[in-house]
């Protein structure tokens, strides 16, 4: 397995993590665990150390999920959650952001129990709270260090000012926002170069374009009824179909280099440094071993300019979420 370090101050991981959220959450009603379980297993087996799941995913059955499947296998993990966002169990569509160091007190507590270990090996802040100063929620997040429940620190979807003022409170490891061909806000917002400035690892989550990139999905009828992508502005109307064009090209240009489109997608992410260390998400074990693949592909300098031509920046259609989760981003 290739591996990447986690920013200046970081271990060495895998160069590719496992995004868990989608065994348990947003895509689909209900889940095969049986097949999770094994994806997790085959993940370490493979050699991909870090797992990331949040507190918020389910909310709380991914992180069980996760305790259930690395019980007895703990030094096999570099172990990656987040708190942050509330949701109400007896209503997950409704949503909060909290960064006070009460809650996080009661967050770490609670995803160590579920995840069954005694420290966390990286705690993300997932959302950045708008009424709690940065340096508060992080100096708490430090207290967390100190204490030995947490090892490294990271904050999620966090503008570059804002990781620039927390990484003066205490080091930062790790930023996670969206990035692939077509979510590319991250290097025109600053953050892809704060990351490499200061020596933190950019962790993009949805390298694959919440698998449209893979060009498996042909129809917004490809969703299960309560697929979250249903309300996705990417994956509606005319966004869809316009977008689906552009993952068309993908796949011929893919095919001509005789891999999948989706390991060309992970390639291109891959490719934008060292630092960057992407989590493609995945419940099933044929997909973890595509992914996986995607490490030995290379691009040529022509197929770098195909993707360009392809994908620049600003490409896609349609925004990256709903309005209101929007306002939730880059604070």
């Amino acid at each position: 397995m290739h591996t990447r370090q986690l920013g200046n101050n970081g271990p060495h991981v895998s160069a590719i993590g496992l995004g868990c959220m989608g065994m348990t959450d947003f895509y689909t009603t209900g889940s095969d665990t049986r097949e999770a379980v094994a994806t997790l297993h085959r993940a370490l087996e493979l050699g991909i150390n870090l797992l990331d799941t949040a507190d918020m995913y389910g909310p709380h059955t991914n992180e069980e999920l996760i305790g259930q499947a690395i019980r007895g296998k703990r030094d096999q993990v570099f172990l990656a959650t987040k708190f942050g966002i509330v949701r109400d169990p007896a209503n997950p569509s409704a949503r909060g952001i909290s960064g006070r160091p009460d809650y996080i007190q009661a967050s770490v507590e609670g995803s160590l129990k579920r995840l069954g270990v005694d420290t966390l090996d990286l705690y993300y802040q997932h959302r950045m709270d708008p009424n709690v100063p940065i340096e508060e929620t992080v100096g708490a997040m430090a207290d967390l260090v100190k204490a030995g429940k947490v090892r490294y620190l990271g904050l999620s979807e966090a503008s570059a000012a804002t990781l620039e003022r927390a990484h003066k409170v205490h080091p930062i490891s790790a930023l996670q926002s969206e990035y692939s061909l077509w979510s590319r806000d991250q290097e025109e917002n600053g953050c892809l170069a704060t990351c490499e400035r200061l020596g933190i690892a950019f962790v993009p989550y949805s390298p694959l374009g919440r698998g449209f990139l893979t060009g498996a999905l042909k129809s917004p009828d490809d969703f299960a009824a309560d697929d979250f992508r249903r309300t996705n502005p990417r994956f509606q109307g005319e966004n869809f179909r316009k977008n689906l064009r552009l993952v068309e090209q993908v796949q011929t240009l893919a095919a001509e280099k005789g891999v999948t489109a989706g390991q060309l997608a992970l390639a291109w992410v891959l490719a934008q440094g060292d630092y960057l260390i992407p989590i493609p998400g995945t419940k099933q074990r044929k997909y973890l071993e595509e992914n996986v693949a995607a490490l030995d592909v290379r691009l040529s300098s022509s197929e770098w300019a195909a993707l360009a031509a392809i994908f620049p920046a600003g490409a896609v259609s349609g925004l990256r979420y709903g309005e209101e989760s929007m306002k939730h981003l880059n604070r």
